[in-house]
């Protein structure tokens, strides 16, 4: 489903894949990502007329996550508008840019799976919370402060300061 012939790219001169990958597909393995359901794909690859190959749409799904502050489940929706540029690589090295990717050598097929699994791992949000007023949870006893304060004295001071409690006496 991921894949564009180049063949059949540069005699029509678009291809578009539309489709769904599930959310337990192979490709998301070794990162910890827990889809709640398929991810919608929608590309558009065309070649450029310099030889390039630009595939250009959208990829969305509901990524199950934890919420920084207090760890609780949070369902947070990815919908990003992603473009990938294909080049051969060549003396000036086009290909070796950060942005550009390598066509594959002898033709055939161009395999969008790598380069869409990477583009979806930069767009997640690595600071997801619950709620813009979410309290988190008390870096002493461990109590959710959403629901309510917990029971710790506020006037205990931190031990961990105490060399510097210190110092300031002096």
């Amino acid at each position: 489903m991921l894949e564009v012939s180049l063949d059949r790219l540069w005699r029509e001169g678009e291809a578009r894949l539309d489709g769904q990958i599930p959310a337990d597909d192979p490709m998301w393995e070794g990162f910890d990502l827990e889809w709640t359901g398929p991810v919608a794909v929608h590309l558009r690859a065309a070649p450029a007329g310099s030889g390039e190959v630009v595939v250009r749409g959208t990829v969305s799904g509901v990524l199950r996550r934890e919420c920084r502050r207090c760890l609780a489940t949070v369902e947070a929706d990815l919908d990003e508008e992603v473009t990938m540029v294909f080049a051969d690589e060549s003396e000036d090295g086009a290909a070796g840019e950060d942005d550009v990717r390598s066509l594959p050598r002898t033709g055939g097929a161009l395999d969008l799976r790598e380069a869409l699994r990477e583009e979806v791992l930069l767009a997640i949000d690595p600071y997801v919370i619950c709620d813009a007023e979410c309290r988190g949870l008390c870096p002493r006893c461990g109590k959710d402060l959403n629901e309510g304060p917990c029971d710790c004295a506020d006037d205990e001071p931190d031990p961990r300061w105490d060399a510097l409690r210190s110092l300031k006496d002096e």
